[in-house]
């Protein structure tokens, strides 16, 4: 595997997600596709051979979730607002 972090041209297909994550309380977009919540680093994301990644801590490690397919996104989208509504997990 030779992952690697997302470029842009990468978030131009990640886009959708971005919109959903932006309208997310208690996110904040450091640089376009990294996210933190409170002071810490939350999400970002990663492209291997055209697939997406994102590495997102729902805990307090991160986790690697896949992101190509509307079905990924969707869990994935599920899985960082309960994160996000967590203020313990900050």
């Amino acid at each position: 595997m030779t992952i690697r972090h997302a470029s842009d041209q990468d978030l131009d297909h990640l886009d959708e997600v971005l919109v959903a994550l932006r309208a997310i309380p208690g996110l904040r977009e450091r640089r376009r596709g990294n996210f933190s919540k409170g002071s810490k680093a939350f999400l970002h994301f990663h492209e291997d051979t055209g697939r997406y990644y994102a590495d997102v801590r729902l805990t307090d490690r991160f986790e690697r979730m896949p992101v190509t397919s509307r079905d990924e996104r969707a869990m994935f989208l599920k899985r960082v607002r309960a994160a996000a509504a967590d203020v313990q997990s900050v």
